[in-house]
Parts: structure tokens; sequence; C-alpha cells
């Protein structure tokens, strides 16, 4: 499928993961110009790429950047039971192998790769940027899943219980949490879009992905000083899904040099779609400056290098 529209190229097709997996894959581009950097989007739990982070992408392009998304297993248009996720490690690994595959095309490889991630995708940024640490440029981390907010986590009892019975019936939506539909976007358009949606998940969850998504968020804190990549970490101060203090904690500890936090005082979880409008243009801003920003710095070190190049060879022809 290929459509045009407001000077965005669209294009989709499935693939087939190393793990033979059937994935549905989405790409956006400028029609006329070539694209600056490319980004790479990690939907959040429950939702998919083509439709929920169509907003997100033509907004990039408009910038000037590339974007490729992917609907993870038992997500969207992919194979896979909608809303079970078997394996985080699994769906980390789809997305390396297809993000990377796309980098390292020819007319891709000195392009800056960035990825993106909200909510469960910021979490899965983490974890591509842990598995090949020097490959990426730089990640978009809106509201990560570094930690479940306590305002929908079971207690420490039912979560015990979770557990045990997730091993017996993993399938089953038995998760007691609230509808995260009510809590994540502010936006009631939005709300009502995303309850429309057919390849969105609106179960509660099952008891599997719950299990699997509480055991990386865990993983994640406590692993937050190993973060190396440049990044910026965005969160509204009212999120009542990630804990917006742990997004602190990672600009505070990670070891990257180069990181920048934004807490937007009274926006919700779902910063890159279910705002208000006006607050997505604030949040969209700080994003394309920060991109726009690594792309200076990439451009003044690739000038270095030339002239440093420039001068070595000139001090040895004399």
């Amino acid at each position: 499928m290929d459509t045009e529209n407001s000077n965005v190229k669209y294009e989709e097709k499935f693939i087939v993961s190393p793990r033979g997996v059937k994935l549905f894959s989405c790409r956006w581009g400028p029609t006329d110009t070539e694209p600056k950097a490319l980004i790479f989007l990690c939907h959040g739990y429950g939702m998919e790429c083509s439709i929920s982070m169509r907003g997100c992408a033509a907004r990039l392009v408009k910038a000037g950047y590339e974007v490729h998304g992917i609907d993870c297993e038992g997500h969207g248009k992919s194979s896979g039971l909608l809303g079970l996720i078997t394996s985080f490690d699994d769906l980390v690994y789809d997305l390396s192998d297809h993000f990377t595959n796309i980098s390292e095309r020819k007319e891709n490889r000195n392009k800056l790769r960035i990825l993106m991630g909200e909510s469960m995708g910021g979490a899965m940024v983490l974890r591509l940027h842990r598995k090949m640490p020097a490959f990426w440029d730089g990640a978009i981390l809106v509201a990560p899943m570094c930690k479940i907010a306590d305002e929908i986590k079971p207690s420490p009892v039912v979560i015990t219980i979770l557990i045990a019975l997730a091993r017996i019936i993993p399938t089953w939506k038995l998760t007691p949490t609230p509808d995260i539909i009510d809590v994540a976007f502010r936006d009631p358009q939005v709300r009502h879009e995303v309850r429309s949606n057919p390849y969105t998940y609106k179960g509660r969850p099952r008891l599997q992905t719950s299990y699997q998504l509480y055991s990386a968020s865990i993983d994640l804190e406590q692993r937050l000083q190993e973060v190396s990549l440049p990044f910026i970490v965005l969160h509204g101060k009212e999120d009542k899904v990630t804990d917006p203090s742990v997004s602190k904690t990672l600009y505070e500890t990670a070891r990257a040099m180069d990181k920048t936090i934004k807490l937007y005082p009274g926006m919700w979880h779902s910063l890159s779609y279910g705002e208000l409008p006006e607050n997505l243009d604030i949040v969209y801003t700080d994003i394309v400056n920060w991109v726009d920003q690594r792309l200076s710095v990439r451009l003044e070190e690739q000038l270095k290098s030339a002239n440093d190049k420039n001068a070595l060879q000139s001090e040895s022809a004399k």
C-alpha cells in the first residue's frame, strides 16, 4: 500500500520476524526531500502504529524525518492473541531485528538513528539500547514504563497471587486495574478514538502480559544508571499510569552525558497522542528541537572530522 497526503508518503507491509512471527510494519517519509534522520516508533501497551501513531508520524515527517513503526506481536495488525505478551524479550528482539535492518540499508547508513517510545514503548527503547549500546544515536522517552504507578498497581499480595496464576491461566483477563484508557488519555475525543479502533486492546490485562510488563519495569528501574545514549525524557506530572518520579531518577542517575528532561504540569500519561491539542504542540516542539540539536552536533562532528583529515593530508603533502 502506498499513499500520499500533505507531503507525507505512507507505506505498509507485513514482514516475518526471525522467530517466524508475521508482523505489520509501516513507514512515513517526506515525498520530495531527503529525510534528515530516521525515527523508530515503539508503541505502548494495547496500542498500534498505523492509526494511533499516525498524527505523531505526520508531525515528525513535517519536521523532515523518516518514521518507521511496527506492531508488536499480540498488538494491532500483527499476529498473536490480541493483548497477550508471552515474552517481553521476544518483542524487543523483533523490534531490534527490524529497526537495525532498516538502519543498515545503504541509503540509511549515514543517517541519525533515533528511537522513540511511549509508555511500554519507552521501556522497549531502553531495552533496545541495552541490547546494542553503541548502535543508536538517541532516544525520545515519552512517559517510559520504568515503574508502573502505584495508583494502578495491585497490592504486593495480589501481585504474588497473579504471578502464580499467570503460570496456569496466562491468557485470562484477570488483572485488577482501573480502565487505562480513562486515566491515560486526557482528550475525550482521543479516548473515543482508542475505544473505536478495532486494532487496540481494551480488555483487562491478561495475566501473563501483566507479569511480563511488571518484570520489565522492575528490571529497568534497577538498571537506570546503565543508560548511556543521548536522550530526552518527557513526562506529564499528572500521569497515573507510569511514575514521573522515576523519569526524574532516570535523568539524575543515567550515565549519559547528553540528557534532557521535560516534566509538564497538568499533563497526563499519553503525551504523543492523548493530550489536548495545545499541549501536543508544546510536546512536539520540544521533541523536534531536541532531535534538530542532535543533528547539529552530528554535522559539527562531521565537519571537524573532515577538516582534521584535510589538515593531515596537507601536512603529509609537505
